[in-house]
């Protein structure tokens, strides 16, 4: 969903309402434009609205996840948000230094999709986040070989 009208309409078919509030964190986490915190969506929202309070950002946040409006992605004690896309989106993160690649599709909707069947499960998955080390942390954490110097 990329407009207000479209969020408006799919909040009202759900039986609630765009308001205010929930309009500038949608904005304030559309502005950040990756994964923002909890704190950086208060401290953008705050300075155009100082009567809103971090509880109402923490209740937002969680309710426009409900919605699939947002994303959450939870990583080293603290979570993150984003715009949801049109349709999933997955990541690699780095657990060495932070790095996030974006994973290709295909592969987990194979994975999703054979996962489904063989447990005859519907999966409701709108993002996944693998973490592991990336190419360049696990290069520069290689030991390099010792060889001996002594001839045979």
């Amino acid at each position: 969903m990329t407009s207000s009208i479209d969020v408006a309409t799919h909040l009202h078919t759900q039986g609630y309402r765009l308001t205010p509030q929930r309009q500038a964190i949608l904005e304030a986490v559309r502005q950040a434009g990756d994964h923002v915190t909890p704190e950086q969506v208060y401290e953008t929202v705050h300075t155009h609205q100082p009567a809103i309070s971090r509880a109402t950002i923490y209740r937002t946040l969680d309710f426009l996840c409900e919605q699939r409006l947002v994303t959450a992605m939870h990583w080293g004690g603290q979570t993150y948000y984003e715009i949801a896309g049109e349709r999933p989106h997955h990541h690699l993160i780095c657990r060495s230094c932070g790095g996030v690649a974006e994973i290709d599709r295909g592969l987990i909707d194979l994975l999703i999709e054979a996962t489904a069947k063989k447990h005859r499960f519907t999966i409701d998955m709108d993002h996944i986040a693998l973490f592991g080390q990336c190419r360049q942390c696990a290069d520069r954490t290689k030991k390099p070989v010792m060889r001996s110097a002594r001839k045979a």
